[in-house]
This record gives C-alpha cells, sequence and structure tokens, in this order.
C-alpha cells in the first residue's frame, strides 16, 4: 500500500467536504451558590452572575475529500469541542459549519451507545441511525461482531454498560468503521485496548483513507498522527493558531505547547 501522503496528496482537487468559517463556542463556567433550604422552599431565584467562555473561537478551514487531518493541542485546547461540532453534536454560538456528506463519529468511549440497551441492540440502533437498511445491518452484523472480538460476542445481549471500556471501544470501533459515512471522526479512543487490537484498528484506518474516506484524528501519539495525517491543526486555547503539514504542527506545537 503506498504512503499516506501518496494516496491524499490531491485530495483539494474537488469540493471540500467541510467548511468551517468563524466557528465559535461558548460554554457557561457557573458561578451560582448553592440554594438553601430556605431559599428552595420559597423558591428564591439564585442570581449571581454566569461567567462564560469560548471553548472555539474564530476558528475557519476547510477539508477537502480524502484527506487525513490531525487536531493537537493541550488538553482544553477544543480539540474534542472541534469534533463534535462537526458531527452536529454541538451547535455554534458563531460562525457555521458546513459538512458535504455524512459523518461516523467515534469521539467518545462508548461511541454515544446506550448503557442500558444490549450491544447487539445498540448495533441494531445506531447503524439504522446512520441509514443502514435492515437488509444491510443483517448483512454486516457478523463482520462488525468478529472485528470486536470473542469477548463481544459473548457478551451481546447483556447490558452495554456491563462491559469493560476496552470490550465498549471495540464495538464502537467495529461498527463506526463499518459504516459507509466519507468522513470519520475518531477522538482519542484508540488509547484504550490491548496493543493486537490497536494494530488491527491501524489497519481499519489505513483501508479506510485508501477507499478515499476524510479522517479527523484527536490523539496525544506523535507516532499515530506522523503514520495516518499529511495535514494537521494547532488548536490553543479554542483558538486555531496553526494549519500545515503533520510534520511541520507537530514541530510548532512540541516547540511551544502552551
Amino acid at each position: 500500500m503506498p504512503p499516506v501522503a501518496d494516496r491524499v496528496s490531491d485530495a483539494r482537487r474537488t469540493a471540500d467536504v467541510i467548511k468551517v468559517e468563524g466557528l465559535g463556542v461558548e460554554f457557561y463556567r457557573s458561578r451560582r451558590r448553592k440554594l438553601s433550604l430556605r431559599e428552595m422552599v420559597l423558591r428564591r431565584e439564585n442570581t449571581a452572575p454566569k461567567e462564560t467562555f469560548w471553548a472555539l473561537k474564530d476558528v475557519s478551514f476547510t477539508v477537502g475529500p480524502g484527506e487525513a487531518v490531525g487536531l493537537v493541542g493541550s488538553n482544553g485546547g477544543g480539540k474534542s469541542t472541534l469534533l463534535k461540532t462537526i458531527a452536529g453534536v454541538l451547535l455554534p454560538d458563531e460562525g457555521q459549519v458546513a459538512v458535504n456528506g455524512g459523518v461516523a463519529p467515534l469521539i467518545e468511549l462508548t461511541g454515544g451507545f446506550l448503557g442500558e440497551l444490549s450491544a447487539r441492540e445498540n448495533v441494531l440502533l445506531t447503524a439504522g441511525l446512520h441509514g443502514l437498511s435492515k437488509a444491510q445491518i443483517t448483512e454486516r452484523f457478523d463482520e462488525i461482531v468478529d472485528f470486536a472480538g470473542p469477548q463481544v460476542r459473548a457478551g451481546l445481549d447483556m447490558p452495554f454498560r456491563h462491559f469493560s471500556s476496552g470490550m465498549q471501544v471495540r464495538l464502537g470501533f467495529a461498527l463506526i468503521t463499518t459504516l459507509d459515512e466519507p468522513i470519520v471522526l475518531v477522538d482519542e479512543v484508540l488509547a484504550v485496548g490491548d496493543k493486537d487490537f490497536r494494530e488491527k484498528c491501524y489497519r481499519r484506518m489505513e483501508d479506510l483513507l485508501a477507499e478515499g474516506r476524510t479522517l479527523f484524528l484527536v490523539s496525544h501519539s506523535e507516532a499515530d498522527l506522523r503514520r495516518f495525517c499529511t495535514r494537521g491543526l494547532y488548536l490553543k486555547s479554542g483558538r486555531l493558531v496553526a494549519d500545515g503539514s503533520m510534520d511541520d504542527i507537530l514541530e510548532q506545537y512540541n516547540n511551544n505547547p502552551g
């Protein structure tokens, strides 16, 4: 298989699949004290001020089809917030995000699964929400479970919340990467799991890139970022401070992590 750089070097030749313009996402940091019992009985409102902060501010970039983009930055820099906004989990307070095509998000440990449902039910529900027909789900079900491994298969009908974190990641990754969505978002989840499973995930990600999928990868592993991504975005305190080749972005981040 040719290196990633050779596969995606001409990714910008067609229309952008993601366009972010002036994106801002504002969160509240509560400064309100708890109400006393008397205040609760009298239904008095707590009028202490609320403090806000911008998780993302004035972020703009575009991504072409087939690009593999790595997001770097310190904890709290806005990486996960950006992925959730692209996935539609969060709405912008400023600016806009335009996505041309479906998104397969693996941006939380559980993959968005519901803890009280069984693993089997979560697969059927999530695959259906992503547009797979009953026939398609049936056709791919064994492939998904086989990728996740024998422990997951043995627990298919138990509540998902009883799965270990490693089993949750296995099933989430197996399902999300089996979908047909052209954009794949992956947020740190590959840090969980044994070495053999991580290598299996890496091979699956290489296959997705070879198919022309667009990848957004958040990782603190430089090896992973260099392996999959030719382009990097550096977020610092919610702002995009650099956009360039993955090697250049990692050098900037290492020299000024902030």
